[in-house]
């Protein structure tokens, strides 16, 4: 595939270096079906390599919301229900939020009205969420008799608001306000909805001016910390990747960090 193929994401490269991707299903709000699965697992593997892009920006295009979560109608393989069939789907869904943890762009995810399921899980995945006044975070697995853990959720909620009121929104599957997402540090900022796009470009164009090696290997070295064993292990990606900058910078011909005195 390539970016202009795609039918369920609109994928443009804004400004140099910034890639704006929009879950491009408005009639059913954003919702991830079957070929979006497909689309997005193929946009999120192809930028993993890409090194003209430097930071991507993920947006839903609905006007009621950024993603409802799952289509029931389209999103799950009926009627070939068959335990390998399901165990593959299953996989793949977890790894779009895989891929966007390996992939070395930092994504800001710009959020308004609901973010339900698998639209939580896209926002959790993200590094960056910026949200509008009317945003809504709903984990919603729970209500839809399944477990309320789903597509990276039991991993990205507690490290993200902490473990003690991760469990009360997975457990019970109440809405989260936007005031609660800003007041948990879920989001980093709040504004009015016309707003939402200046302020992620705003974002954006600041990291994109950055060293795009240094803009990768923090992101690396902050998802690696995030899972990593002890304080050993995350020195041990700080060092690696702090030596292989001040390299990068002898090489580019910009002064080291370091001077010999």
């Amino acid at each position: 595939m390539t970016w202009t193929n795609y039918e369920t994401l609109k994928v443009e490269e804004i400004e140099p270096g910034i890639l704006l991707v929009g879950l491009n299903r408005p009639e059913k709000l954003g919702a991830l079906n079957l070929q979006m699965l497909d689309e997005i697992l193929d946009l999120w593997g192809s930028l993993k390599h890409n090194l003209d892009i430097r930071v991507v920006i993920l947006k839903g295009e609905a006007e009621k919301g950024f993603c409802g979560g799952l289509d029931m109608n389209e999103g799950v393989p009926v009627p070939e229900y068959t335990a390998p069939l399901m165990f593959d789907w299953q996989t793949r869904l977890g790894e779009i939020e895989l891929f966007m943890r390996q992939m070395p762009q930092p994504i800001i995810c710009v959020i308004h009205g609901a973010a339900a399921g698998a639209g939580f899980s896209f926002a959790m995945a993200s590094d960056i969420r910026v949200i509008s006044t009317d945003a809504r975070f709903l984990c919603a697995y729970v209500n839809v008799g399944i477990g309320g853990a789903d597509m990276g959720s039991s991993y990205f909620l507690p490290r993200l608001i902490g473990a003690g009121r991760a469990y009360e929104f997975m457990l019970t599957g109440r809405i989260m306000t936007a005031e609660e997402a800003m007041n948990l540090g879920l989001a980093s900022r709040c504004v009015e909805r016309e707003e939402l796009m200046d302020a992620a470009l705003d974002l954006a164009r600041t990291m994109a001016a950055k060293d795009p090696l240094a803009l990768r290997m923090t992101k690396e070295a902050i998802n690696h910390s995030l899972g990593c064993a002890g304080l050993e292990a995350a020195l041990a990606m700080e060092n690696r990747n702090q030596i292989m900058m001040m390299m990068h910078n002898i090489m580019e011909g910009r002064s080291p960090v370091y001077r010999k005195k």
